[in-house]
């Protein structure tokens, strides 16, 4: 028999103690801090860090450093920046994992999915054909092949120049 160990979602799936502050502000403060927060990239104004409950190996989010709530408090420079960092991400996605498709998106809102509601950010999920399996509709369990720190290494080395 095989066993499944994702203990570290525990805290995310009973909804225990969380941090104080926003944890996109911290990551976004802490540079020196990437290997510990799994950021695999950085620009000037935001940075690409995975996210720590993905639906799939590499799922990724670009985020601007500065606490910004909703799309209308991006300025034309910040948004440029980040559709750039979604761009390499999404090229990156691309040459490490070959998936058959990417998710690009934002929730806004509570009622729209948003897990961190006051700090926008854009998701890049990889998709393949029929990875939502047994497992993701029958026992609400995603099963994720490597470890996030494997996910960033790839990532990091997959990053397009420049």
């Amino acid at each position: 028999m095989e066993h499944l160990f994702a203990g570290w979602r525990a805290q995310f799936v009973t909804g225990g103690e969380r941090a104080s502050g926003c944890v996109f502000c911290t990551i976004g403060a802490e540079s020196g801090e990437d290997d510990r927060h799994y950021v695999v990239a950085r620009g000037e104004a935001s940075f690409v860090v995975l996210n720590l409950y993905p639906y799939t190996s590499g799922h990724l989010m670009v985020v601007p450093r500065a606490h910004i709530g909703d799309l209308a408090g991006l300025s034309g420079p910040l948004v440029e920046e980040m559709l750039g960092l979604v761009r390499s991400a999404h090229d990156a996605l691309q040459a490490a994992y070959q998936p058959e498709g990417v998710n690009i998106g934002m929730n806004l809102g509570r009622a729209a999915g948003a897990g961190i509601v006051e700090h926008v950010h854009i998701h890049l999920v990889p998709r393949w054909s029929g990875d939502a399996n047994f497992m993701s509709t029958l026992a609400e369990t995603r099963v994720l092949p490597e470890t996030l720190s494997d996910t960033m290494a790839k990532l990091r080395a997959h990053w397009p120049p420049g």
